[in-house]
């Protein structure tokens, strides 16, 4: 009986040997650290950073595009004007104004 027990306990040991090592890699195939799931969190935190680098790039270019208006070898006067009016908080005579109602808000509540 003794025997009996040994040789049925050795046909299905292999196989759960081999059940055993495919669950384990399995697993850790989809939950590890270097699994599915975090090379898909990854991938979503790659695009996530590239969509912010072109938007950064856009900003650069488009102050870069302004600076270069106020050197002194390509001074653009509109350019200039503007920036003095914006510094001195001086208007034209002819010029509109528009209330901006959200920034009397900032101002009210600091």
């Amino acid at each position: 009986m003794r025997n009996d027990v040994r040789q049925r306990l050795r046909h299905v040991l292999g196989p759960l040997t081999g059940a055993a090592l495919i669950a384990y890699f399995g697993y850790h195939a989809v939950q590890g650290d270097r699994g599915l799931l975090a090379w898909w969190s990854l991938r979503y935190e790659i695009e996530k950073a590239d969509y912010e680098l072109a938007a950064v790039t856009a900003e650069k270019k488009l102050i870069e595009h302004r600076v270069s208006l106020l050197r002194p070898e390509s001074l653009d006067r509109d350019m200039l004007e503007e920036r003095a009016r914006a510094m001195l908080g001086v208007v034209h005579k002819d010029d509109l104004i528009v209330p901006d109602p959200s920034a009397a808000d900032r101002s009210l509540n600091p």
